[in-house]
């Protein structure tokens, strides 16, 4: 009797299908409106699981706690600003409007008040290449660019941790514990290489067989390949 296909295991929820304890309990999102001026002052920068870059605890003027992605260069014991009055410090939360064209940006807001959502990872940036008077354009990491408000907020600076993945891995457990961490499995077998109880794909032909179009109405032991697609293969020029 053949195995369950993955997405059935995983819809059941097992172990090796949940997440590590205490991995993505910390919210690096902005939580002060806004409309709100404040500064806050970095106490501590540490490694979290479920983040690739470094972390930044900074206090408040309230007395209140909060997170961010920590950028290149910042240390315990600086400040950054946030608001309509913030100053345009390493680390501050500004509007994009108010940045001039050619700093480095990260955690982007794609609509005012979201907490950011674009620009997270080590070592990356995004650049403002074009202004107007209500959008601004940005260059992101992966070179495609963005059109956003000018009241959407973003960090200034580079994001630390850059030389992540310049360490080798060495071995094979340690990609295990990298994708766990993210709530996900490795190896990942292709459906070709399974067998034919296994999965709709699998069989010593080593080809699908078959289309790899599937209603988004199939039952679950053949709802793989392209679910519910508009189109598939190459478009013809």
């Amino acid at each position: 009797m053949g195995k369950k296909l993955r997405q059935q295991r995983r819809g059941k929820g097992s172990n090796v299908y949940t997440k590590l304890p205490n991995t993505f309990d910390i919210s690096v999102a902005y939580e002060k409106a806004p409309g709100v001026s404040m500064s806050a002052e970095v106490i501590d920068i540490f490694n979290h699981t479920g983040h690739s870059a470094p972390l930044m605890c900074v206090v408040y003027e309230d007395f209140n706690r909060g997170f961010y992605v920590a950028p290149e260069g910042i240390k315990i014991g600086d400040k950054i600003y946030m608001g309509p009055d913030a100053k345009p410090v390493l680390g501050s939360i500004v509007r994009l409007g108010d940045v001039p064209e050619g700093v480095p940006v990260y955690n982007i807001e794609m609509l005012k008040g979201d907490g950011g959502k674009l620009v997270r990872a080590a070592g990356s940036f995004a650049v403002i290449i074009a202004k107007s008077e209500r959008s601004v354009t940005l260059q992101l990491p992966s070179k495609q660019t963005v059109t956003l408000d000018n009241d959407c907020r973003a960090q200034l600076g580079m994001i630390a941790g850059a030389g992540v993945k310049d360490q080798p891995i060495v071995k094979a457990g340690k990609s295990h514990y990298m994708y766990h961490t993210l709530n996900r499995t490795w190896p990942r077998n292709r459906g070709v290489k399974m067998n034919p109880v296994d999965h709709p794909f699998g069989g010593k032909q080593h080809h699908k067989g078959k289309s790899s179009m599937t209603s988004r109405n199939a039952p679950p032991g053949r709802k793989v390949g392209h679910i519910a697609a508009r189109r598939v293969g190459r478009k013809k020029r």
